[in-house]
């Protein structure tokens, strides 16, 4: 978890970004924590941990379960979430082009955008198929070890890229040197693709190819993944067929939203 300490900014609100830290544990809204754990996941001390989660909850954003002793996330934050998700044009865009090729290619389609270190989902469809992916909007994933994360940073530029890196590095030092080669693969795979891949990494029974969408004037990236089954997804199927067919649906994702900006 990053520390919200230290900010040398006039401008910036410690208690603040100390609140949406300890909203920003919360793995789903279904999470149950006390005090101790999130003062443990953030670093907060847990005396100001305890005023914030009173604060929150009088605000509705987080909701205390007595018989637990634990908080869980409340009504407000889903609020703002669906406000977000409601502004987010590229979402509604999407979703029929995600949903015809999930159909299409029994795979689970997902459009993520960056959240520290990992990919947070804001839309997903499902094939017909047998395999559900257990995850939907609202889930993260890991950035490093899977397809779409990948394609986010391939599409970054190496200064705006660098700051995730390092975060990713903090988090796992002990794991950097084999994800630093994972990272720089994708990138060459996204040069000669315009695709990146992940074969059995973050779990093993799942691979996919992630392509990324870069808006306004590459001032802001999002990313797709197609996903499901690698029993069935070989590296030559993830290559040859469902990372030309995710980079052809990002771009006539794109040409709509280029152009539904246009009109605006």
């Amino acid at each position: 978890m990053d520390s919200v300490d230290g900010k040398k900014d006039p401008n910036f609100v410690t208690a603040l970004a100390r609140g949406l830290e300890l909203m920003r544990c919360y793995g789903d809204a279904a999470e149950y924590l006390g005090n101790a754990e999130l003062a443990k996941r953030t670093g907060i001390p847990r005396p100001t941990v305890s005023r914030l989660t009173a604060t929150l909850t009088q605000l509705g954003y987080l909701i205390y379960v007595p018989h637990l002793e634990r908080y869980r996330l409340g009504p407000r934050v889903l609020d703002l979430g669906y406000r977000y998700l409601a502004s987010e044009g590229v979402s509604n865009i999407a979703r029929p082009f995600m949903q015809e090729l999930a159909d299409a290619t029994d795979c689970f389609i997902a459009l993520g955008v960056a959240e520290g270190t990992q990919m947070t989902y804001t839309q997903t469809c499902q094939g017909p198929g047998p395999l559900i992916m257990r995850m939907g909007t609202g889930s993260r994933v890991p950035m490093a070890h899977t397809a779409i994360g990948r394609a986010f940073l391939a599409a970054l530029p190496e200064d705006q890229r660098r700051p995730y890196c390092d975060l990713i590095q903090r988090d796992d030092p002990s794991e950097w040197p084999h994800i630093e080669r994972a990272l720089d693969r994708a990138y060459r795979e996204y040069e000669q693709f315009g695709f990146c891949v992940a074969e059995s990494e973050w779990t093993r029974d799942v691979s996919g190819v992630g392509v990324p969408l870069a808006l306004e004037n590459g001032r802001r990236v999002v990313a797709f993944n197609c996903s499901g089954s690698s029993l069935r997804l070989s590296y030559q199927i993830l290559t040859e067929n469902l990372g030309p067919r995710l980079r052809d649906m990002v771009a006539q994702v794109r040409d709509l939203v280029e152009g539904s900006d246009d009109c605006g």
